[in-house]
Parts: structure tokens; sequence; C-alpha cells
């Protein structure tokens, strides 16, 4: 079973309603799962009244995912948007700041990496190196 990472820190996964790819989607798709190498700009305009996006990370050094999740939020998408796959904890800031609202993790993640490394960087709104800057 898969884990769900809040600011809260783990969480299981309250979205029922089930995904379906880019290829498969029609008009009135509730919840989209897109691969890392899709285009912000053309996910955008297919996205109609989704609620939720979840976007793939294939690996860990991948980081096309937080590009994708920025691009949206700054052309107006407003839904659940969900990383899932190889984030880090290390990584939850970024993801956060990027635009994610969620991180999908599996168990052997979670375990490798408890909650307590995911809490630690949930505060991330002002423990990042602009915050600093500024004093």
């Amino acid at each position: 079973m898969n884990v769900i990472v809040s600011d809260e820190g783990f969480q299981p996964d309250d979205w029922t309603d089930g995904f379906v790819t880019l290829d498969d989607a029609a008009n009135d798709v509730v919840a989209l799962d897109v691969a890392s190498d899709t285009n912000p700009d053309e996910l955008i305009d297919r996205l109609g009244a989704a609620k939720m996006v979840r976007v793939d990370f294939p690996s860990f050094a991948d980081g096309r995912g937080f590009t994708i999740a920025r691009t949206l939020r700054l052309k107006g998408f407003t839904g659940r948007l969900r990383a899932k796959g190889h984030v880090l904890a290390d990584q939850y800031a970024m993801a956060r700041r990027s635009g994610f609202d969620e991180v999908e993790i599996d168990q052997h993640l979670a375990n490798r990496q408890p909650e307590d490394q995911w809490l630690a960087r949930a505060n991330w709104k002002d423990h990042d190196y602009q915050a600093r800057l500024r004093g």
C-alpha cells in the first residue's frame, strides 16, 4: 500500500475516484496520471474540470515533475497536485514550493525514510534560502 505524505506527516490515501492516463482522458476526467515527460503547456489545455493531477517521478534525479507542477499552478490549476514515485524526503520542500499538495510514496520508501524525516521538512515556507537571505 502506498503512503501519502503531507505537511502533517504520513496519511492514508483518501482519493477514491481513480486515475486515467492522458491518452485515455475524456472531457469529463476527474483525475489524471501524467508522465514526467508531459508538456505542461499542452496538459493545461486538456485538464478540463479535473480535480487531481498525479505526476510520476520515475527517479529521484528526474526533476521534470517539479516543472510540470509549477507551470500548472502558474497557469491557474487549483486542483490537487500529487507527486508520485521516487521523491525523497530531502525533496519534499521543493515539491511543496513548486505547487504539489502531497507526495505519494511506496511502503518501502516510507520504511527507509520514516515520517520524522518528512516532517523535518514540513515547515517548507519558513526554511528556504530566500527567507534566510531576507533576514
